[in-house]
């Protein structure tokens, strides 16, 4: 007798039903968690009275074994039997890269069936931001080299098609990579169906050259949320040093942005956000210019 215990159809304890529990009845998906890591730097200078141009790029590492052996991606791997998937991630990343103490969320969980040719594999992806300056990037493990890569992100075609109950809006996206050894590109599908309330997207990469798996298709969508956080968030400032200028701030939203943003808009925009100090930059053949730091308190006075 089970008396005031809970009991299945079959007449047992959830400690009985897990004690004769077959965990070979399904098959078992591998999962990996893959790191995505942008920064913001500075473009070479033509000339030191020009304000350097500012870049967005993302952290890729050289695969050194099959499959897609030579091609770039993104820091990542398994994850163990006994870590989550924060410590997957991390671990991952000090390995390839030997970073380490990273801030990263959670973005996305991706589990098409063939997305990696050895097995079923479901990958979830995270995000981070960081200044470059202040990584030392060296890669380690089974990745023959890491390198930050030059994004560029751009719409080269879109079609909206009005349905019965909402409408499909169909984009074409090129995705380029680059630094001075290496050039890789992707054409990325996305296509929005929206029914009423109802919105569902779908990606796929239609072109791929030198991405490895299905990473193309991951650092697009982390390039759209991260367009979309720093509108309502104070996610760009994980980019900035401690200090900088609030002409240097604008850039770093406008390179993410990929559009010009106007000054005074823009200053009204992230007043809350910066605490002016008393310090200027000391760069030669150009004005002092009123260095900031960031708010942490800046929500609270809302």
């Amino acid at each position: 007798m089970n008396e005031g215990k809970i009991t299945n159809k079959n007449g047992l304890t959830e400690e009985q039903f897990l004690a004769a529990y077959n965990a070979d009845k399904y098959e078992k998906p591998s999962v990996t968690a893959d790191i995505i890591i942008f920064t913001v730097s500075d473009e070479e200078k033509e000339s030191y009275r020009k304000l350097p141009q500012k870049v967005l790029k993302v952290l890729l590492i050289k695969r050194g074994d099959h499959p897609y052996m030579g091609q770039w991606a993104l820091p990542g791997g398994f994850a163990q039997i006994d870590e989550s998937l924060e410590e997957a991630a991390a671990r991952e990343l000090k390995e390839e890269t030997s970073i380490d103490d990273l801030y990263m969320e959670q973005l996305y969980t991706w589990g098409d069936v063939a997305r990696d040719p050895r097995m079923r594999v479901i990958s979830a992806s995270y995000l981070s931001l960081a200044d470059s300056k202040t990584l030392d990037i060296k890669a380690n493990d089974d990745a023959d080299d890491a390198k930050w890569f030059t994004v560029s992100y751009k719409l080269f075609q879109e079609q909206k098609t009005v349905t019965e109950k909402g409408y499909i809006l169909t984009r074409l996206f090129k995705l380029e990579l680059q630094n001075e050894d290496d050039r890789l590109s992707a054409i990325i599908k996305t296509v929005k169906a929206v029914e009423g309330k109802v919105s569902k997207t779908e990606r796929e990469i239609l072109e791929s050259k030198g991405i490895a798996f299905d990473h193309a298709k991951i650092i697009e969508y982390g390039i759209e949320r991260l367009r979309s956080k720093i509108e309502y968030t104070d996610t760009a400032f994980n980019l900035m040093p401690e200090l900088f200028t609030l002409t240097e701030l604008q850039q770093v939203y406008e390179v993410i942005l990929d559009t010009e943003l106007l000054k005074a808009n823009f200053r009204r925009k992230i007043a809350d956000m910066v605490t002016e100090t008393n310090e200027y930059t000391k760069d030669a053949g150009h004005r002092p210019s009123k260095l900031f730091k960031f708010n942490a308190n800046w929500n609270d006075t809302k």
